[in-house]
Formats: C-alpha cells, structure tokens, sequence
C-alpha cells in the first residue's frame, strides 16, 4: 500500500525513553510505512547456525524502530494503531534459548531452527522434523514512551505496551495504546512470521519485515491497559481440519499451563517420531495456550490447542 511516510530499520533504538527525539511527526489519520529488524537485532541470520545464537548478545534484542510523534497527542488520550499490510521477508527463526520459555527447566539445551518461506504466497512453512505451520505475520512489539525518565526495556509488556506478543496484531486489528508524555512517542518491531497463544518456547517465527500502519488519536480515551479490536475471525486460517488438545487440572494456573503443554509435547512426538524439544518448538509457533475455566476453586483447567492441519 502507498503511505504517507516511510521509517528504515536503521532508525531503531532499544529501549522506552521519553528522552529520545523524535524521527518523525504524524499528524492522526496519516499513514507510515516501518521496517523493522528481527527480535535478534540481526545477529541471526538466513545462514545461521547453532554457535551464532550461542554468541547471542542480549543487549541488542527487540529492536523497535521509531519513535513516531503523534501530533495533539496528550497524557490521558489513546493511541490508535491499525494495522494495514505486512511485506514478509522469506525467512525466519524460532529457537530454544537456556533459561528462556514457559519449560525452561525442562529444556535446558539450546536449538534453532531456520525457516524460509514463500513471502508471496505466504504458503504454510515447512518444518524440518515434520509439519507445516499457517502463517500470519504480527507485530510482537509496539508501545509508547512511558512518562518515567531513563531507558526502560523494550521486553516486558506494560500499560503503555512493550513485548505483548498478541499475534493478532496483524491486518485489520486496531490496538489502542494509553498516552503517558505528549506525543505518545511509538515504536514497534518484532516482528513475526506465525506465533501460537503463550509463545511458549519464548520464540515465535521471528521474522524481518515491513509493516503499514495507520495512526489514529481517541481523546480522553483514559485506559488502564491496552486494548484492541479485530475485524473478523481470528482462528480462520487454523480451524479447517480441527485440532487435538491437552489440559493441565489444579489450583496453579502456571503448573496447569505446564501441564497442558507437557502433556501436548508428550502427544507430538509419540504421534510423529519428532523429539521433545522439536515439538516444543514447533507447539510455541502454532499451538494455542487457554484458560479455559478459572471459576472452580481450587481445580482451573488450562488447555492447550494444536491444529491438526499442521501435521497433516
């Protein structure tokens, strides 16, 4: 699509910071075409292999390239980013970093896996060990300035964004941010390829692109939190063959998660001959963790969600 302005993924910065001036100023209702980097700063590559994500420098993940003045933007006013195209790059990667993810002590070593894909007809990608998985690209990261001074990481999520990882932040969803300083001051990046609810290895298909936004302003909109609206389905591109699901029983919703994805994990590589933790990537891309009933005290169930298509 033609937008208004154009951000390159060299005007990044790595951190929230109210200090950092502006490279741009949009007035509401305009357009800007982003590129970003991927969540690894391009440490990691196409061609990488196991020892490059082993020399991974953790300063320089999450990127966000921006930040966007929002012209009449005022503390108490809201954000709106609707999301209007993606231009995917081709490839990816989603990896098992030690200490890291939702089983990070069961999954003590380190993996990667590379994926390419065709960003034209945006086909399911293949996995190595077996499966294809449905894409569809997000923006992982996106938040505005907070109004407390020095630099704040960009990798917690909080009332004014940061790494919220909701994969459907993707084309047609309009996410409403609350204004902490004059301006808003947005950026974004992080961008992914296909992520399951929970990203529970920690890693989705992480994956350069560029991302077409529309900026909005609601006044006096006084949010908590953010929020954000779809304007359809958003479990289509999964749903045609059904899925399998696993549950986890008890009075810890954390150990129910473990157990959901445990149990998913054990259910994958019996059916496929892939080994645990190759499903457990492959659960973090597509599979989807749920609450769902949280009103039986002590016992909530927590389920988690695989489409079958995606090992068809």
């Amino acid at each position: 699509m033609s937008c208004n302005h154009t951000i390159h993924k060299h005007q990044h910065h790595f951190g929230w910071d109210n200090s950092i001036d502006p490279i741009l100023s949009v007035a509401p209702g305009e357009t800007v075409e982003i590129e970003t980097i991927d969540s690894s700063g391009g440490q990691l590559s196409v061609h990488s292999s196991l020892e490059d994500l082993l020399q991974l420098s953790f300063d320089k993940v999450n990127p966000v390239t921006g930040p966007i003045f929002i012209e009449g933007a005022q503390v108490g006013d809201a954000v709106a980013v609707t999301f209007c195209d993606f231009q995917p790059s081709g490839w990816g990667w989603t990896a098992n970093i030690p200490g890291f993810g939702l089983l990070a002590d069961q999954f003590t070593e380190p993996a990667l896996h590379i994926w390419e894909y065709d960003n034209q007809s945006m086909a399911p990608a293949m996995y190595g060990p077996g499966g294809k998985v449905p894409l569809k690209p997000f923006v992982g990261t996106i938040g505005l300035a907070l109004n407390e001074t020095g630099n704040h990481s960009v990798v917690p999520p909080r009332r004014v964004g940061g790494n919220l990882d909701i994969r459907d932040n993707s084309v047609g969803t309009t996410l409403y941010l609350p204004v902490e300083v004059a301006g808003g001051l947005l950026s974004l990046g992080d961008t992914h390829a296909a992520q399951g609810d929970g990203e529970i290895c920690g890693t989705a298909i992480e994956s350069p692109m560029i991302v077409s936004v529309k900026i909005d302003l609601v006044k006096d909109a006084n949010l908590r939190f953010p929020r954000f609206e779809t304007d359809g389905p958003v479990t289509r591109h999964l749903d045609t063959k059904g899925y399998k699901a696993t549950t986890g029983i008890g009075d810890d919703l954390m150990q129910a998660a473990r157990d959901a994805v445990s149990g998913m994990i054990d259910w994958v590589s019996h059916t496929t001959g892939m080994s645990a933790l190759e499903a457990y990537m492959l659960c973090s891309v597509c599979g989807d963790l749920r609450i769902s009933e949280i009103v039986d005290i002590p016992n909530w169930t927590v389920s988690f969600y695989l489409p079958k298509s995606v090992l068809e």
